[in-house]
């Protein structure tokens, strides 16, 4: 058996071991470090694939932020698991018979697919020979579609100001800090003297 599949062997063994941990453990903090788990080895198989990009990519973006996200809310959170666990299991049989017919359409899709003719020319053309894959999505994006590519991002960027115009309102009953206000403040008009007799006070 060579590196490369035992490599495969131990990075599906592991990405399948992490995805069934994730649904039967009972501590949820458990569930999402064997979710953690699932995605690093998913990003092996790619690797192994020769889609180092996505891999790349997978560990990122799920590891690096939605994984972590969701570890810190599960952490944070006063959740009664025990109740939400007993609601679960009333919704059990529904679920087995949802994940039956999808690994049944998934069979049916996996045994009617076949590689088109000219699938590896058309790869072929879009990466040649010696480049890898990053370099060549790297070389397509910043080439052949870098006008796209800058709109995409500015379409982005309108959208990004509109929700934070939309949505920012200057309340009248809410106190806000002015920083210049605060700093061009006369002292002579802010600032009162009393002059307080004994026993009197203000």
């Amino acid at each position: 058996m060579s590196i490369a599949a035992l490599a495969f062997y131990l990075f599906a063994v592991s990405a399948l071991a992490g995805g069934l941990f994730t649904v039967v453990s009972r501590n949820p903090v458990h569930s999402v470090l064997w979710l953690i788990l699932a995605f690093l080895s998913s990003a092996g198989l790619f690797v192994l694939l020769g889609a180092e990009f996505v891999a790349m990519l997978l560990v990122i973006v799920y590891v690096g932020a939605v994984a972590v996200l969701f570890l810190f809310v599960v952490m944070m959170l006063d959740v009664d698991f025990a109740e939400l666990k007993a609601e679960m299991a009333r919704y059990m049989p529904l679920a087995l018979l949802i994940g039956v017919v999808i690994l049944m359409q998934l069979g049916l899709a996996y045994g009617a697919w076949e590689t088109a003719e000219g699938a590896e020319a058309a790869r072929a053309a879009v990466a040649p020979e010696g480049v890898e894959n990053t370099a060549a999505l790297g070389l397509l994006i910043y080439d052949q579609y870098f006008l796209l590519f800058q709109l995409a991002g500015l379409i982005l960027l309108v959208a990004m100001i509109g929700a934070i115009v939309l949505t920012l309102r200057h309340r009248k009953d809410i106190k806000r800090q002015n920083v210049l206000a605060q700093m061009w403040r006369d002292p002579a008009k802010a600032l009162e003297l009393k002059d307080v007799k004994p026993g009197q006070g203000l």
